[in-house]
């Protein structure tokens, strides 16, 4: 049986309210399972923080601002886990957040219908 840790739900919950503006705008498309999945916010997955979370498809989002230009090797080896674990990472940067939220949410449905098969 998988040994069970419990969840930082207060460090998640700090995480939702110091959202960055590039993350409550795409929360905006993705909330109210308005690209056909539910996603939750700054969900904790293993050792990290998923910026948003789809459960049932096991696709995470990440948006990149300043701290993954200082440390980008951080999000290589998260990548690796999440992949390990059986996720699909999407990485988008909060420029293309600001400058081409319509293909941004576009990559988005595309990988769920995929995911999906349809």
């Amino acid at each position: 049986m998988p040994e069970w840790r419990p969840r930082n739900t207060n460090r998640a919950r700090t995480l939702r309210r110091e959202a960055t503006p590039a993350e409550r705008i795409l929360w905006e498309h993705l909330s109210r399972s308005q690209q056909g999945a539910k996603f939750s916010r700054q969900m904790p997955v293993g050792p990290y923080y998923a910026d948003f979370l789809c459960r049932e498809l096991k696709l995470v989002i990440e948006l990149d601002g300043y701290s993954h230009d200082v440390a980008p090797e951080r999000d290589v080896v998260r990548d690796q886990w999440m992949k390990a674990e059986g996720y699909i990472v999407l990485r988008f940067t909060n420029a293309d957040v600001h400058e081409n939220i319509e293909g941004v949410i576009k990559t988005i449905r595309l990988k769920i219908e995929e995911m999906r098969g349809s």
